[in-house]
């Protein structure tokens, strides 16, 4: 088959990820692939040996015309049977290809539970029918676009994200390492991962760790991410705390390092608003971490009874977790972390997701359209 991925950017973040790891799968599996990017190339990015074409828009008319025209003449020249497009933008995008004829069949995939302002559903409904089907990367995620109406329930399915247990895999060494560079010492760390946005919900986290560490002062938080657009400045966020515990919550940025960073940390969490299927807390529990994380999106899918789940915007209950964490017996964690491991390669394999995808492509180009 000839199948042709979209996205908005190629961005450092869990959506363009998972399609590189995707893509590039496919491609191993002896199929043609290729990625079209909607934006220009970003100054940093996730690198794939995959062919790229940069469509280069900005948000004006022209440059969506030009970017049309471009879109347009590559899948002439490369004649993907499949265009599968991920991200409002990029489905939107795509469905205008499908429009002008220059993508017959297209896939669309939706990533998160919240996908913006109203406008965005009535979008998707009016353009349903320039896609032939819908995946979504968790139930809850499928569920609420069924119930919006933003694509019909016979035209969705859930096919969630997948973890590359090879990569994502616990190494001693690394670990030593790691804490070693990053000077952790003795201390219990609590690592966070995702861009500074509202979604992350970090001033909860921060007044939950603000807990914690009058508790156990042997305690720090390291926060991996990039500030996201129109984000409020770290500063700012990082006053939500009540006490002065800055110097133990490391702002470590934009990461590519995540496995080592996992490796180092004696726990990962999710303090998140709203989410899809989060890509890093599969990662963790690969890593065989303990995993805090806050009951939204398709969290209690990806974690099963691996996870201690808590209400989204409680930071007590955020705190207490967490406390319940330091305070749990060293075996018990270890167990929690094996079993979480084993779900993770049992159900959420980024091979077994490969399959899946590539079934629903042989079953969508045998339509005719």
């Amino acid at each position: 088959m000839r199948i042709a991925y979209m996205l908005t950017s190629l961005g450092v973040g869990g959506a363009e990820r998972q399609v590189i790891a995707l893509a590039e799968r496919t491609a191993a599996r002896g199929h043609a692939v290729a990625i079209l990017v909607l934006r220009p190339r970003g100054v940093e990015e996730w690198r794939t040996d995959i062919e790229v074409v940069y469509l280069n828009m900005q948000k004006n008319a022209i440059s969506l015309l030009a970017a049309l025209i471009r879109a347009r003449q590559f899948l002439q020249s490369f004649r993907p049977e499949i265009l599968h497009s991920h991200t409002f933008y990029a489905n939107m995008f795509a469905r205008a290809l499908n429009v002008i004829g220059a993508a017959p069949r297209v896939l669309s995939t939706v990533h998160n539970i919240c996908e913006g302002p109203k406008w965005r559903t009535y979008a998707y409904r009016l353009t349903d029918r320039m896609s032939l089907h819908t995946t979504a990367v968790s139930q809850a995620v499928a569920m609420r676009s069924i119930n919006v109406r933003a694509v019909p329930q016979s035209k969705c399915s859930v096919i969630t994200n997948g973890i590359d247990t090879l990569e994502f895999s616990a190494q001693p060494e690394r670990r030593s390492a790691t804490r070693s560079t990053m000077r952790a010492g003795e201390s219990f760390v609590f690592l966070a991962v995702g861009r500074i946005v509202p979604a992350k919900d970090y001033p909860s986290l921060l007044h939950a760790f603000d807990q914690v560490h009058s508790t156990f002062p042997q305690t720090k938080l390291w926060i991996a991410g990039e500030p996201g657009r129109n984000a409020p400045p770290v500063r700012w966020v990082s006053n939500a705390s009540e006490r002065d515990v800055d110097a133990d919550v490391h702002w470590l940025g934009l990461r590519r390092d995540i496995p080592s960073l996992l490796d180092a940390a004696d726990a990962f969490v999710l303090s998140s608003a709203w989410e899809g299927m989060p890509l890093v807390v599969g990662e963790a529990m690969a890593m065989r971490k303990p995993v805090i994380a806050t009951d939204v999106g398709g969290v209690r899918e990806l974690t099963g009874e691996t996870a201690f789940i808590v209400p989204p915007g409680d930071a007590d209950a955020l705190a207490a977790a967490m406390l319940a964490v330091l305070g749990s017996p060293v075996d018990g964690l270890h167990a929690k972390g094996w079993a979480a491991r084993a779900r993770i390669e049992a159900l959420f394999s980024i091979d077994s997701k490969a399959d899946e995808m590539e079934s629903l492509y042989v079953s969508l180009v045998a339509r005719p359209f």
